[in-house]
C-alpha cells in the first residue's frame, strides 16, 4: 500500500512540474528567433522594413510561413533608442501576398493575403481565406488565427456579388463555409 501512494505521489509531482514548465511554451516561442529564406531581399531603414520577394519561406519555432511576397515592420527597442551601438529591432507585424501558406501542427491556413501581427499574435488571413485542421476545412472572408490560444475565429462578409436574379454588382453577404470529414 505504502508503494502505491508513493507512486501516485511521485505521478502527481512529475505531472505538476510537467504543468508548469511546459505550460508557457507557447509564451516561449514568440520569443524565438525568425528564420527567413527567399530569392531576393531589400531594405529600407526610413520605413523600418525588409521586402522579401520569391518563394518566401519564414519559420518560427513550430509556425511555417510560405508566400509570393512578405514585408517584415519592425521598430527598434527603446536601447537601441538610446545606445545605437546594440542594435536591436523588434518585429511589430509581417505581411504577405500571394499563394499563403501558413501551418502550425495539424493547423493549415491559406490565402491570398496575411497579416501577422507580433504584440497580439494573430495571423489574419483575408481573400479567398481557408483552414483545414486535419480534414476538416473552414472558408470565409476573414480568418484570424490566435497562435497563444490555439484557436480560430471565421467572418464572413458582405464584399460577394450575387449571381443570377440579381441586379449586377448588388452586394449579397458571403458566409462561412465548414466542411467536416467523417470516418
Amino acid at each position: 500500500m505504502k508503494f502505491i501512494n508513493c507512486f501516485v505521489l511521485i505521478f502527481n509531482s512529475c505531472l505538476i512540474l510537467c504543468l508548469f514548465f511546459l505550460g508557457p511554451i507557447s509564451v516561449w516561442a514568440s520569443d524565438a528567433p525568425i528564420h527567413i529564406e527567399a530569392n531576393r531581399m531589400s531594405s529600407t531603414e526610413r520605413t523600418s522594413s525588409v521586402v522579401f520577394t520569391g518563394n518566401v519561406d519564414a519559420r518560427q519555432a513550430d509556425v511555417r510561413i510560405r508566400s509570393d511576397e512578405m514585408t517584415v515592420y519592425y521598430t527598434q527597442s527603446e536601447q537601441t533608442k538610446k545606445a545605437e551601438k546594440s542594435a536591436s529591432q523588434q518585429v511589430e507585424k509581417l505581411v504577405c501576398t500571394g499563394n499563403v501558406e501558413i501551418t502550425r501542427g495539424e493547423w493549415l491556413g491559406t490565402a491570398k493575403k496575411m497579416t501577422y501581427l507580433s504584440r497580439e499574435r494573430q495571423v489574419i488571413l483575408t481573400d479567398n481565406a481557408k483552414a483545414w485542421q486535419n480534414q476538416n476545412m473552414v472558408s470565409g472572408d476573414k480568418i484570424i488565427y490566435y497562435l497563444d490560444e490555439g484557436r480560430s475565429e471565421v467572418i464572413g462578409d458582405t464584399s460577394a456579388t450575387t449571381g443570377k436574379g440579381k441586379k449586377p454588382g448588388e452586394k449579397k453577404p458571403s458566409r462561412v463555409n465548414m466542411t467536416i470529414r467523417q470516418k
